[in-house]
């Protein structure tokens, strides 16, 4: 299963980063894009996922210098232009893979595309490291590891049904019975011709 791969991958990905704990530390993808190119490309998002997972929980310090905080919420906007960047990589990835799938006449269109479901699959791979890591905190209250727990067994519950559901998915769209229509996101406070603020400075 397919997703069972990319399950996989974010939690290598998330241990790999908590070795060091740290956004500054240096990324390196054991993937190689020749070699596995699906797996290349989801060690990378789910890198920049976990990263920026950090930088959010840094930023909301109440005591952050307002220069690094701005600093920071630079670095966030690069890296969401990033997560973006690579959903769309990663539907490019699905676009060749079913090129030549005839859709059926009645053929649908899913609400999302395979790699923004894969999206949701690595934040919620994130989410479970860190509700486990809450449930099972020795220096908290046994109340509160209690209301994480019953937290993280909807969270688990939760990647099960998505699991399944983006399995069936792909096997929809291989066999013709939904189609794949991508939207690039078109995304506008980056670009200096469509943000207005940017576009005065020029």
């Amino acid at each position: 299963m397919i997703t069972k791969t990319a399950n996989s991958i974010f939690q290598e990905v998330i241990d790999k980063y908590h070795v060091l704990d740290s956004v500054d530390q240096n990324f390196e993808n054991p993937y190689k894009s020749e070699d596995d190119l699906f797996a290349h490309l989801l060690y990378r998002k789910c890198w920049i996922d976990t990263v920026q997972w950090h930088y959010e929980d840094i930023i909301r310090d109440p005591q952050i210098n307002p220069e690094a905080a701005l600093i920071l919420k630079r670095q966030i906007d690069a890296s969401n232009q990033d997560r973006t960047d690579m959903v769309e990589y990663l539907d490019s990835y699905f676009l060749d893979l079913y090129e030549t799938v005839t859709a059926k006449e009645h053929a649908t269109i899913n609400s999302e595309s395979p790699a923004w479901a894969f999206d949701r699959l690595s934040i919620l791979a994130l989410k479970i490291y860190h509700m486990t890591e809450e449930a099972t905190r020795t220096d908290a209250s046994e109340a509160h590891r209690a209301a994480c727990q019953k937290k993280l067994d909807i969270l688990l519950e939760q990647r099960v049904d998505l699991s399944s559901a983006i399995e069936q998915l792909l096997s929809d769209i291989e066999k013709g019975n939904k189609f794949m229509k991508v939207y690039k996101q078109m995304k506008m406070y980056n670009d200096d011709e469509l943000n207005p603020v940017l576009r005065g400075q020029k």
